[in-house]
C-alpha cells in the first residue's frame, strides 16, 4: 500500500508563498539544499494550478519580481520535470505538454484512494492547498510536513495554507533544524469531529 505525504513549504504565519519573494523567500541553505538531494523517488500529485505554474516555470517563466532563476530554483524545477506527476483537473486538456505528467479526470479524493490501495510507492503532494484540504479531510494523509522558514510575510504573503481546514490532531514524528534557521515538522494526522472535551491522559 502506498504512503501519502502532503508536505508544505511556508512562512513562519502559514502563507505557501509571498508576492516579490524568491523560491525557498531565498533563505535555503547548503544543509537543507543537501536533504532535498536525499529525498526518496515520490509520484508527485498536483491540481490544475500547481500545474499550470510549474511547468510553466519547467518552460522558462520565471516568476514576477524575479529576472532568472536561481541555480537552487533551476535545479528543484529540474528534479520535478524529472519526477512522476499526477495532475487532477477537469479543464486542463491532454495531452499535458510537461514531461512525465498524467491528467486525470476522476474524484481525486477517490482516485488517490485507489492509487494507495494499489501502489507501494510514496505520494506527494506539492503546493495544491484545495488537494491537500481534501485528502486531509477524507483521512488519507499518513504525514503531514511543514518546513517553516524564518520570515513572516503579514504584508505580502499569498495563499494561506491552513484556512478551511478541519480540526487535526499532530502526533510529531520528525523534527529537525537545518542551518540553523529552517525548521522542519513532521506529523501523523488524525482529523478531529469535535475538540477533545478534556486535557489529554
Amino acid at each position: 500500500m502506498s504512503e501519502l505525504l502532503v508536505d508544505f513549504i511556508t512562512s513562519l504565519d502559514g502563507y505557501a508563498s509571498g508576492e516579490g519573494w524568491p523560491g525557498f523567500w531565498g533563505l535555503e541553505g547548503p544543509e537543507y539544499l543537501a536533504w532535498l538531494g536525499e529525498q526518496p523517488e515520490v509520484t508527485y500529485l498536483m491540481g490544475a494550478n500547481t500545474y499550470r505554474l510549474m511547468s510553466g516555470f519547467a518552460a522558462g517563466e520565471v516568476p514576477d519580481g524575479q529576472d532568472e532563476f536561481r541555480p537552487e530554483e533551476e535545479a528543484s524545477v529540474d528534479e520535478l520535470t524529472q519526477a512522476s506527476k499526477v495532475v487532477f483537473s477537469s479543464s486542463l486538456e491532454e495531452p499535458l505538454k510537461w514531461a512525465n505528467s498524467t491528467l486525470v479526470r476522476d474524484d481525486a479524493v477517490e482516485a488517490v484512494r485507489a492509487m494507495k490501495s494499489s501502489g507501494s510507492g510514496l505520494l506527494s503532494t506539492i503546493g495544491s492547498l484545495g488537494l491537500s484540504r481534501s485528502l486531509l479531510r477524507a483521512g488519507l494523509v499518513d504525514r503531514f510536513r511543514v518546513v517553516m522558514f524564518p520570515v513572516i510575510t503579514g504584508a505580502t504573503g499569498a495563499e494561506r495554507i491552513y484556512d478551511g481546514y478541519p480540526d487535526v490532531a499532530l502526533e510529531m514524528i520528525e523534527h529537525r533544524t537545518f542551518d540553523g534557521r529552517i525548521q522542519l515538522v513532521e506529523y501523523k494526522p488524525r482529523v478531529l469531529e469535535h475538540p477533545p472535551l478534556g486535557a489529554p491522559a
